[in-house]
């Protein structure tokens, strides 16, 4: 059964504004001439990562509520900027939004069931093409998204 991770979103207050990031930042691969993919560096490697890899997906908090989540494709050793070794978990670049669900602060990233994990926003359901990022915080703040 897969297993997924759940990941704070710091400095990101929609999902709109973690696409527009996650796009810059493959944009900055492709010009210092690296493969371009979606990633995030994280301190430790998962411990169970044939479930991880074996559907699992990366579940985005933003604002303090998980909003949308991402595949994950692979996990890879890296380094950050000032050379410290560090994990790539490496993202499909399609963010699917999920039925928010509220989620208290943490550091570093959770182990994530799938039983647990919120279901994706069927189509007929998304907003996100129909709804400003404010209109949609409200409707979450008032759980009625």
């Amino acid at each position: 059964m897969p297993l997924n991770i759940v990941k704070l979103c710091v400095g990101v207050a929609t999902i709109e504004e973690l696409a527009a990031w996650q796009k810059d930042h493959v944009r900055e691969q492709k010009a210092r001439g690296e493969t371009a993919r979606v990633f995030h560096a994280t301190l430790q490697r998962p411990k169970r990562e044939a479930e991880v890899l074996g559907g699992g997906s990366l579940y985005w908090v933003i604002k303090g509520v998980i909003q949308v989540r991402q595949s994950i494709t692979g996990l890879e050793d890296g380094a950050r900027e000032d050379g410290s070794p560090c994990c790539h978990i490496v993202l499909d670049p399609k963010l699917v939004p999920v039925r928010p669900v509220p989620r208290r602060a943490f550091q570093g990233w959770r182990y994530l069931t799938d039983e647990d994990a919120p279901k994706d926003l069927d189509r007929s359901a998304r907003t996100e093409g129909t709804l400003s990022p404010e209109m949609r915080r409200a409707l979450i703040d008032l759980g009625l998204l």
